[in-house]
């Protein structure tokens, strides 16, 4: 093998026929454009340096996405060093100043609030480092001149996960939405999503939307209050299965698990309570599939200078990675793929 890069075949062969083309299939890329791609896209020869950060590795989808984000790494060669956000915008944005002090080969970014990162961000843009984007905006994708933005459809998540609580109460009676991080993109179309929705059921009441910035701490707080307050609450939709799972102990502890919960991100936690019924739904945010796909794009733009933009041998500057609602059916199945860092 010879370049910066081995071919794209060598390390298929190396990793069992499924590394690269499970993410592009996933991503929606035809196996022609697969091929394509797969011209410039395999395992560094020479290592190379990566500079991760997510929201807070104490909600389970960032932890969750840092173990795929290493384990992908290994695959290609890539050397990830992880910038914990800690649930704090302020944090974070420490941490970031810190790696933009530094050098990598790229950068990817989950960022707690928008336009809270612009400024480092731009300057390891204009160092000429690749920085992509995970799950929620850093700016707007016409403000900020990042590599990519891989993201879910956060309003369908929404939309889709609500419809199933709707049902589920035969489209009438008290709900309430618990959000996440209010500057979190990802959080404002899950909120569009369930609005939305809402729009078709007058005999829906809504009695509350208090934000709890993705802590469990915080839902349980806000959630021993409701229970005082609401003597009947219906459905509940949350913006992350932590927090749905976490009110639901406080439900349980209250004797009120008739309430009808529903999640999004699908985690194994949330797989596991739609078997068993505590929750009615989950979506699931394919945070393997996004940290994985992150090292991907980071090497092809090293591999070939690969650019943003449309057509053969570019990435777009936005990746919708949607993944399934979650039923009883294909939870197995997705535990599966989480297992393998694919979804």
């Amino acid at each position: 093998m010879t370049g910066i890069l081995a071919n794209r075949r060598d390390i298929l062969r190396a990793t069992a026929g499924f590394a690269g083309p499970s993410l592009l299939g996933l991503l929606g890329i035809s196996p022609s454009l697969a091929a394509e791609m797969g011209k410039a896209t395999g395992r560094s020869e020479k290592p190379l340096k990566a500079a991760f950060s997510n929201i807070g590795l104490q909600v389970s989808w960032c932890a969750q996405g840092k173990r795929a984000a290493e384990y992908w790494g290994k695959l290609y060669n890539v050397d990830v060093t992880w910038f914990d956000g800690e649930l704090s915008a302020s944090k974070q944005r420490a941490v970031i100043d810190d790696m933009a002090s530094q050098t990598w080969d790229f950068v990817a970014i989950q960022a707690f609030a928008i336009d809270t990162l612009t400024a480092p961000v731009e300057k390891m843009i204009k160092a000429g480092t690749p920085v992509i984007a995970m799950d929620t905006l850093i700016a707007p994708l016409d403000q900020i001149d990042v590599h990519t933005f891989l993201a879910p459809d956060n309003e369908f998540m929404g939309a889709s996960v609500t419809q199933v609580l709707m049902d589920a109460i035969e489209h009438e009676g008290i709900v309430t939405m618990t959000q996440g991080a209010l500057s979190h993109s990802g959080a404002q179309g899950r909120a569009r999503g369930f609005w939305k929705t809402l729009k078709k059921y007058p005999k829906v009441e809504v009695v509350d939307t208090t934000p709890a910035n993705w802590d469990v701490t915080k839902v349980a707080e806000i959630w021993d209050s409701l229970l005082s307050k609401f003597p009947k609450i219906d459905a509940a939709y949350f913006h992350n299965d932590d927090m749905a799972l976490a009110a639901y102990d406080v439900m349980k502890a209250h004797n009120r698990t008739s309430i009808k919960i529903g999640g999004c991100d699908a985690m194994p936690a949330a797989l596991e309570a739609v078997a068993d019924g505590r929750l009615v739904a989950t979506v699931r945010n394919p945070s393997c599939l996004i940290h994985g796909a992150a090292i991907i794009a980071g090497v092809a733009a090293l591999a070939s200078g690969e650019k943003t933009g449309m057509g053969s041998g570019m990435i777009p500057k936005h990746i919708v990675t949607n993944g399934p609602v979650v039923t009883k059916v294909n939870a197995p199945g997705l535990a599966w793929m989480e297992e393998h860092f694919l979804i």
